[in-house]
């Protein structure tokens, strides 16, 4: 008798979280929140500072900070702009059936990606190595370019060579 109850109970959830869902995925994309340039820009301040608090910087980790906040700050620029060129595009319909022209704009976006995320990376790579060991777990998760659910992979990979680079 339970598990009958239990069983029903459980399909009607389903089915009433699939319809809100469904209803939320489909309302026009006028009517849901789009940030604008200054949200964007607010977020990008708020993940920034979060990292700079989050790490606690020695005086001597301070002076390779403005070069890893500039190239972090491009890369943000580079993802904002291409956020809104694409939502410009499909609200304009300008986004085009053509193949090759949207395969043209992809391969564009993504060189001008890996260009940001290369100066990022090198950016990155004094501030990173000046930092101890509990820094750079609070580095990766805190900074969005890695992100937590990267993390486990950054510290395999970061323990294997960082090892080796100790040798």
């Amino acid at each position: 008798m339970w598990k009958t109850v239990l069983a029903g109970a459980a399909a009607v959830a389903i089915v009433g979280c699939s319809s809100v869902y469904a209803q939320d995925r489909a309302a026009p994309a006028s009517t849901r929140w789009q940030p604008t340039a200054e949200d964007i820009s607010a977020f990008t301040d708020a993940r920034i500072a979060a990292l700079k608090a989050g790490l606690k910087l020695t005086p001597p980790q301070e002076s390779s900070w403005p070069a890893f906040e500039q190239a972090y700050r491009s890369l943000a620029k580079v993802r904002a702009d291409q956020m809104r060129a694409f939502r410009e595009q499909r609200q304009s319909n300008q986004a085009g059936t053509d193949y090759l022209s949207r395969l043209q704009r992809r391969a564009d976006a993504l060189i001008a990606r890996g260009n940001a995320l290369k100066n990022f990376g090198a950016a990155a790579a004094p501030l990173y190595q000046s930092l101890d060991e509990s820094q750079r777990h609070r580095f990766a998760v805190l900074s969005r370019v890695m992100g937590h659910r990267h993390y486990h992979r950054f510290a395999a990979w970061h323990h294997q060579h960082g090892a080796s680079e100790q040798r």
